[in-house]
């Protein structure tokens, strides 16, 4: 089979993986309808073969990845979100290990500094976006304004917003925002791919045990974490709305089973994939001068 049978046929095997759990208009949408622990039909004995079919579409990822930034037309943003423990740093770090750092960028957004709170909620995020022939990688992203923001009241104190604009209508106002911006980013070449990483209850237990109980692991745990795990229900419903509100062709959620790392893994790569499969990527064609450019450097390197 020739490479470009390969690469189509991987596209293919690609949309079939993240199609399931593509979210492109939330009305219908609801958390409980994805299973956390969802490996579609693989099981815990196709393990393997989930691995050897991510390491393929890291290989894939690479080549469009290489037009991509060769091309210089398109710039794609992959955004993060998910409760603690569910898995966006392995995902990232695997998923995207085959890329060129040169034209790669992630940034990890955390608690709003000083100057950050002296601007509006998006400023810090746009400061981020990736340049035309890059991938922008948010872990977390401008979504914690209607994730942890709404869950605590108190952070949306400290935002500084004057009283009379903070409303009832205050999270409808900013789904809107969020949608108008992305719709804005889409319009001016930026390709938008959104994952959540559904992991369940149990399983992020189970994930906090081993950081306390495997030294090796005591540095990613944080008291905070169990802190925020008593606002679980709170999150599922905030989560629910955020993907209901901002699910849309142009920027669609990945809501994905994230119980199992290895199927998780699989399901982020393959859903890159199909972005960027879609913007008919290609390496420039060399205009005719350039071509009698390159065959005269060529018969003078050979003359030598």
């Amino acid at each position: 089979m020739s490479d470009k049978n390969k690469t189509a046929d991987m596209i293919k095997r690609a949309r079939a993986f993240c199609e399931p759990f593509r979210v492109t208009d939330g009305s219908r949408f609801r958390l409980k309808d994805i299973d956390p622990g969802d490996t579609l039909h693989l099981t815990a004995g196709d393990k393997a073969q989930a691995q050897e079919e991510l390491a393929r579409g890291v290989q894939v990822l690479a080549d469009m990845q290489d037009k991509l930034y060769a091309q210089d037309k398109w710039a794609v943003l992959l955004i993060f979100q998910a409760l603690d423990a569910a898995g966006k740093d392995s995902a990232i770090k695997h998923v995207m290990s085959g890329v060129n750092p040169q034209g790669c960028n992630v940034h990890a957004f955390k608690t709003p500094s000083a100057e950050e709170l002296d601007h509006d909620y998006l400023w810090r995020c746009m400061k981020a976006l990736p340049n035309r022939g890059h991938i922008g990688i948010f872990n977390r992203s401008y979504y914690e304004e209607v994730l942890a923001v709404r869950v605590h009241p108190e952070y949306l104190k400290a935002q500084k917003i004057p009283p009379r604009l903070i409303g009832r209508d205050i999270w409808k106002q900013r789904f809107e925002d969020i949608v108008n911006f992305e719709r804005y980013l889409a319009r001016n070449g930026m390709a938008i791919c959104k994952f959540f990483l559904h992991v369940s209850k149990d399983e992020q237990k189970r994930r906090f045990l081993e950081r306390i109980d495997n030294p090796a692991k005591n540095w990613k745990f944080s008291y905070a974490d169990i802190e925020e795990r008593g606002f679980w229900s709170q999150y599922q419903k905030v989560y629910e709305d955020m993907i209901r509100h901002t699910s849309t062709r142009f920027a669609p959620w990945y809501v994905v089973p994230a119980d199992h790392k290895w199927f998780t893994r699989v399901v982020v790569a393959a859903a890159v994939i199909n972005t960027l499969a879609s913007l008919d990527l290609r390496y420039p064609q060399v205009p005719a001068e350039k071509q009698k450019e390159l065959a005269a450097a060529r018969q003078q390197l050979m003359a030598e």
